[in-house]
């Protein structure tokens, strides 16, 4: 079904809105794939906050132009679908473990942060853990520490309290007696 001129400038105007928001964008091949696949690769993408999109080359070329990601209109040929985030790494993420399971979406080119990536840069990005689980990670280590010298100031006084429980008994029952 061909598109009117409204419904072209529709297109391009809220693919450039999410392009403009966008940390990262990932393009790949989806040539063969089926439709229940797909189906289940936009479900994925949607939980992710991924904008999943298959667009006419033409106008997704007109919504990055002017962008960080204008680089990648070189990129934009054949049958492709658009994956964009505004996480770094959800966009790759999102493509990169589909293709792992599905050897007919190909990984053709991304952006991040204006700089081209190659097929393996974008599954490299794929393998950085989301912000949600770095940020976990950093606050993890940052109580480690102050949680393990907690544990030994408790074990400390435990162990104390131990010794002294007994010595304290003695002293109670001498004091009582006298």
């Amino acid at each position: 079904m061909s598109l009117n001129l409204n419904d072209k400038k529709a297109v391009v105007a809220e693919v450039s809105a999410k392009v403009k928001a966008a940390q990262t964008i990932v393009l790949a091949e989806y040539r063969g794939i089926q439709v229940s696949h797909l189906t289940q690769l936009r479900a994925n993408a949607r939980t992710q906050g991924v904008f999943l999109r298959v667009l006419k080359n033409t106008l997704a070329r007109r919504a990055v132009e002017g962008t960080v990601f204008a680089e990648l209109a070189n990129e934009m040929t054949g049958p492709l679908i658009y994956s964009i985030s505004v996480d770094a790494v959800a966009a790759a993420k999102v493509i990169a473990d589909f293709a792992k399971t599905n050897d007919k979406l190909v990984v053709k080119a991304g952006s991040f942060a204006g700089k081209s990536l190659d097929k393996a840069a974008v599954v490299a990005l794929a393998s950085i853990p989301s912000r949600e689980v770095l940020l976990a990670q950093v606050v993890g280590m940052m109580q480690a520490p102050i949680s393990g010298f907690v544990r030994g100031l408790a074990a400390l006084a435990a162990k104390k309290e131990a010794d002294a429980g007994v010595v304290v008994g003695e002293v109670a029952v001498e004091e009582v007696a006298a």
